[in-house]
């Protein structure tokens, strides 16, 4: 990857005796969306504020920019963008007040564009942040965090509190950023969020980072099930063998790469019931790690 924005190496941090994070290594480049997986306590809010300098690591070091996340951490936070999991913000102030002070302090003005963007996300910026619910605030917040022209965007659960049509326009505003050539690194409890924006996804596990998966890769799958009648196929569409977990009382499950017609044709000449045929997704793989 020539260049990349985001370096981590052997990026580790240890409360005591409990290791959080354990030797994360990862790079991110312009224009890169990465999805950060795992359940609370396998390391994810870790990974970000080590990775923003707001933790001291252990072992390793990470870098944005080329500046050393927490050596030269202001250089670095310059390059980013920031929405936190728990959100600290001024209730005195309305959003736009909020959204300009912001701007100011990174010595941007915003203009039009914010009331574009809030009209996306359906905000009222003149009202007190007192005033608004706690998805209101995440959406004035994540205002704050889509408006700068930075490399790159670090989001910490970021749809927590949204409904599923702020979702839809949160993931839309993150196809955007990527287009513009920004990247994205965000974490998530959601496959369905992960699967439709990001080109990379880490599984992380107890601290560790477990799986790293290509998200073109897994788009090329499909996932087929499918209740079987009478005897069973003996061999799979490509002329393979099936695997051994592939039909268990006449219930299929297949996962299939290749070509369409082939799987189709292969399907039809079976006697099936019930026939559903869907991307593979996350699921099965997250499923290996965290049960």
């Amino acid at each position: 990857m020539p260049n990349p924005l985001l370096v981590a190496e052997n990026l580790t941090k240890d409360y005591g005796s409990f290791r959080a994070l354990a030797g994360l290594n990862l790079t991110i480049a312009a224009g890169e969306v990465v999805g950060l997986l795992g359940p609370n306590g396998s390391g994810k809010s870790t990974a970000l504020r080590s990775l923003l300098g707001f933790l001291k690591p252990t072992l390793g070091r990470a870098s944005i920019g080329g500046f050393d996340c927490w050596a030269e951490g202001v250089e670095a936070r310059k390059q980013v963008a920031y929405l936190p999991g728990e959100l600290r913000l001024y209730d005195t102030m309305t959003g736009r007040r909020l959204v300009i002070f912001l701007g100011k302090l990174r010595g941007e003005v915003p203009g039009s564009e914010v009331d574009m963007l809030a009209k996306k996300l359906d905000i009222d910026i003149d009202r007190p942040l007192t005033h608004m619910s706690s998805g209101m605030k995440r959406k004035v917040a994540l205002l704050t965090v889509l408006l700068p022209k930075v490399p790159l965007i670090i989001l910490d659960e970021p749809t927590n509190t949204l409904d599923p049509t702020m979702r839809d326009e949160l993931l839309e505003q993150l196809r955007s950023a990527k287009a513009r050539g920004q990247a994205v690194l965000f974490s998530s409890h959601v496959l369905q969020e992960v699967e439709a924006v990001c080109d990379r996804v880490l599984i992380l596990r107890r601290g560790e980072l477990v799986h790293i998966q290509e998200m073109s890769e897994l788009r090329e799958g499909r996932a087929v099930s499918a209740r079987i009648l009478g005897t069973p196929p003996g061999s799979g569409p490509g002329g393979e063998a099936l695997p051994t977990d592939a039909i268990v009382e006449g219930q299929l499950n297949l996962t299939y790469r290749g070509a369409l017609p082939a799987l189709l044709d292969w399907l039809a000449k079976q006697s099936l019931t019930d026939l559903k045929i869907e991307p593979q997704g996350l699921t099965p793989i997250y499923r290996r790690f965290h049960g």
